[in-house]
């Protein structure tokens, strides 16, 4: 069979799953409601009305139909009864057309004449020198003039709500996004003088490279060049032992590179959005390794990537099956040491439920808090929260109860919205127009090596803490009752990144607002990956560092940043400094594994469940 053959018949193999899904939910349909409070007519009524928005789900990239047309149905209610509004957008446009021509004017005549608007400064599609000249010049200045307009238009009208306007402000720019002048050839510089250099070669590479990438899309494959970053290989390879495994997770006890090591180990505990080598990749790019060489016992969680059969998994399940079982095996293997622990992203999130729990329960094996861009409040979440109204997280539980999870093409697709110009447009122009692949990168590997999430987990993540914000609010129950950040008393360490649209700085920095524990909060340039990803030695890197003693008093972020100083280089030097100014005097380091107490080394790092597909 040749690979196109095999290709074809993986994409058939898997059309047929949802299809097969489907059929097994109606004849489990009289076993297995959704909900056992309803009466059976209301059962098989709501079975029928998810079978119908999960089959949608596969239509709409799991974006939510209703969801969106409820914003434009309250915009365009309120912009058809704002006579005035719609009157000052008249005279906008006017104005932007009138100034357009006298710009065109006088650009004709002196070509030194200033543009008369200018993009963003996140905005890089027309940074090249080749857009400087006419005609271009002019369609890209008369582009961003239309969609300032339209930023007008669908904001600052009163009446409708702010998730409403949000949405409808974003959606506008995705669509304006999409007819860019830099997305097709005739009226992109950089592509006409490529092709003209080339003879039209670019093209030919580009369609090569479309081809590529569809038979890869409908093959679940990786996107080329993933394939020589292989964890063990040349990614995660920093010496370990799995020490212990349970059907959530495997902890990894990393082997030191020091004759003595503090007597408090680290406990790391990833997102399982995605694999948790994110924090050990190359060794250049290792935040592990950089650990182990400054003299720390290291251990890190890595998730089981789960299936359908992991369906019922929820947040409590990896509390406890996660942070609790690694502090147990920590204990027994490191004897009575307090753990300084360590939470990325979601991980994060999960890490400072825990502790809150812990201090709630008098559980005193905790000796320090970091968490690398990780909310607590998520009511200034970012651009992500336009994707979690009350509809668009049912219509998510509607496809996750269908096949059991969240897949990670289906979540991917969010991330990329958010950032379509760097993520969806730029790489259409350079891989499909000017026939160029960016070389793959240890951090862009791991990036294509998703995972899913369970429904349950899912499910009560959205509602909890994005939706009802029961965390931020005392509301959030653990082992019955509920827990308070403002009990966690140990020192934290924060760090935020400057262009996180995942967890955007502003909003990590309300950790000094939800407790009353001495703070560290760094803010690092880079983002949601790129910031923390930071060893030193790379040039242009800088971050800010403050401290909130115990007993100080609250600062807002634009005060803080206003009054924190800037530094080059990395923040993992002053992450290690304060963790060794909360450690112990250096001792011998513990062995891998406590084989006496029934945890002998399973295998060597990195262990299975990373490489699960």
């Amino acid at each position: 069979m040749t690979a196109s053959e095999e290709n074809l018949a993986a994409a058939k193999a898997r059309a047929v799953v949802p299809l097969r899904g489907v059929l097994a939910t109606l004849q489990a349909a009289e076993l297995s409601p959704p909900d056992d409070e309803l009466e059976p007519d209301a059962q098989r009524a709501e079975i029928i009305d998810r079978m119908l928005h999960a089959a949608q789900a596969r239509l709409t990239y799991s974006l939510s139909p209703a969801a969106l047309m409820q914003p434009f149905a309250d915009w365009a209610m309120h912009f058809f009864n704002a006579p005035g509004k719609q009157l000052l957008l008249m005279e906008k446009a006017l104005r932007k057309l009138v100034r357009f021509g006298l710009y065109l004017a006088h650009a004709a005549s002196d070509p030194e004449t200033p543009c008369c608007i200018e993009p963003l400064p996140q905005d890089h599609r027309f940074a090249d020198p080749a857009w400087s000249k006419p005609p271009f010049l002019y369609l890209y200045q008369a582009f961003l003039l239309q969609q300032q307009w339209w930023h007008n238009a669908t904001t600052g009208l009163r009446g409708v709500s702010a998730h409403n306007e949000r949405v409808v402000s974003f959606v506008a720019r995705q669509l304006l996004d999409i007819v860019s002048p830099s997305n097709f050839v005739l009226t992109n510089p950089e592509v006409l003088r490529q092709t003209f250099a080339e003879g039209g070669q670019n093209f030919f590479r580009g369609a090569l490279h479309m081809i590529e990438d569809w038979e890869r899309a409908i093959a679940g494959r990786k996107p080329v060049g993933s394939e020589d970053f292989q964890p063990g290989r040349n990614v995660a390879v920093t010496p370990g032992k799995v020490v212990y495994r349970n059907e959530l997770i495997e902890l990894i006890q990393y082997a030191p590179s020091t004759e003595h090591v503090r007597p408090e180990p680290v406990l790391i505990v990833p997102a399982w959005i995605m694999k948790y080598y994110i924090l050990d990749l190359s060794p250049e790019n290792s935040l592990v390794r950089y650990l182990v060489g400054a003299g720390f016992t290291v251990f890190a969680v890595s998730w089981r990537n789960p299936t359908a059969e992991q369906r019922e998994l929820g947040m409590d399940d990896y509390r406890r099956l996660g942070i609790g079982a690694a502090l147990d095996v920590i204990g027994a293997v490191c004897g009575p040491r307090r753990v300084h622990a360590c939470g990325y992203c979601l991980g994060g999130t999960l890490l400072a439920t825990a502790a809150a729990a812990m201090a709630r329960d008098g559980d005193e094996r905790l000796a320090s808090v970091t968490l690398f861009a990780a909310q607590t409040d998520f009511t200034e979440a970012g651009e992500l929260t336009l994707f979690t109204s009350e509809s668009q997280v049912a219509y998510l539980e509607d496809m996750m109860w269908e096949q059991g999870y969240l897949d990670a093409r289906q979540m991917s697709g969010a991330f990329q919205i958010l950032r379509s110009n760097d993520l969806i447009w730029s790489q259409l122009v350079r891989q499909y127009l000017k026939g160029e692949r960016a070389p793959m990168s240890d951090l862009m590997a791991w990036n294509a090596d998703a995972t899913r999430l369970p429904y349950r987990m899912h499910s009560e993540y959205l509602r909890r803490l994005f939706l009802d914000n029961d965390l931020a609010e005392g509301r959030y129950l653990v082992d019955g009752g509920p827990i308070a950040l403002s009990d966690i008393r140990l020192p934290i360490f924060a760090v935020s990144t400057m262009t996180d649209h995942v967890a955007p700085w502003r909003s990590v920095h309300k950790i000094h607002l939800l407790t009353d524990a001495d703070v560290r909060f760094v803010l690092t340039s880079g983002g949601h990956n790129v910031g923390i990803v930071n060893p030193p030695g790379h040039p242009g890197r800088r971050y800010r560092l403050g401290h909130r003693p115990e007993d100080g008093r609250y600062v807002d972020p634009e005060a803080w940043l206003a009054v924190t100083p800037e530094r080059e280089g990395s923040w993992w030097p002053a992450w290690i400094d304060w963790l060794a100014a909360h450690s112990g005097a250096p001792e011998t380091p513990p062995p891998l594994g406590a084989a006496e107490r029934g945890l002998p080394p399973l295998m060597d790092a990195p262990g299975r469940y990373v490489l699960s597909p």
